[in-house]
């Protein structure tokens, strides 16, 4: 393999309430064939001796739809760590937003396939400085029962929830005391392959609190799958209704839960996303 730090690639950044990506639009020249080098995302996410962000994301072509709609791209996305991820809710708002912006796909709807499955991404009104609203179908989560929450304590119940990558989700009645710093990475670990993690407590106006903790990244300011996996648990809780309000602390997501089954609602999510920069590397 060529040594990567002599190839030239371009990369696009984008952000969704402070949820950083690299977009790879155009792979020629990347370390690595069929799959990203994890050397090379590790360094290039590395926020002070790299570009910085919370994952990589590079357009591969796109798959085969068995039959329905054909797909537009398909995603292959690695966090931080360089470990290989099954789906991002805010990423995918980026990857759409990046397809239409570079005139690739003609939009407003974008077809992505991930590994968990295919998204349907919709790149609405545009915003100020390079952003635009974007609404991503998320497809089924399924939910798991409710169980004592681990290293919490009382007043806090926990759930598991699928949402195409795997989540624990916490909740209580408030935040306040929750140090998920010194909880995330033990608890991220604690299932075979990693999990992300989620403390939520209800914001007294039908919405919901959030501190995420995301695997293979750490801390992060937004996440989209960790907000539809909050909802969903806050919903079989009965803390909220089909629509809520996810405040993550880089901003606030929109979460709509479809379906009778709160154990497997069907999900979409709204927010924004916007250009940062293009780099040459």
């Amino acid at each position: 393999m060529r040594d990567w730090l002599t190839v030239t690639v371009s990369l696009l950044k984008y952000q969704a309430y402070g949820n950083d990506f690299l977009v790879v639009l155009d792979p020629a020249g990347l370390p690595g064939t069929d799959e990203l080098d994890s050397g090379f995302v590790v360094a290039i996410c590395d926020r002070h001796r790299g570009i910085g962000a919370d994952g990589v994301m590079v357009v591969r072509p796109a798959t085969s739809s068995n039959g329905g709609r054909p797909p537009d791209a398909t995603m292959e996305l690695r966090n931080a760590d360089g470990g290989r991820a099954e789906t991002s809710g805010n990423g995918l708002a980026c990857l759409g937003l990046a397809l239409v912006d570079a005139g690739l796909v003609a939009g407003p709807e974008v077809l992505v396939t991930t590994d968990a499955g295919p998204r349907l991404v919709t790149v609405l009104e545009r915003t100020a400085h390079g952003g635009a609203a974007v609404r991503t179908e998320m497809g089924d989560l399924k939910v798991g029962e409710a169980r004592t929450a681990p290293r919490l304590g009382r007043g806090f119940e926990a759930r598991r929830v699928d949402a195409g990558n795997p989540h624990l989700v916490m909740t209580g009645s408030s935040l306040e005391g929750v140090d998920i710093a010194s909880l995330g990475r033990s608890l991220e670990q604690a299932e075979p392959g990693g999990q992300n993690v989620e403390v939520v407590a209800p914001d007294g106006r039908g919405g919901l609190d959030l501190l995420v903790w995301e695997r293979g990244v750490g801390l992060t300011q937004a996440c989209g799958t960790g907000s539809c996996a909050a909802a969903a648990a806050a919903r079989a809780a009965g803390l909220v209704s089909s629509r809520v309000e996810v405040h993550n602390p880089g901003g606030t997501l929109v979460v709509e839960l479809h379906g009778e089954d709160p154990l497997a609602p069907s999900v979409f999510l709204s927010g924004r996303a916007s250009r940062v920069f293009r780099v040459e590397l």
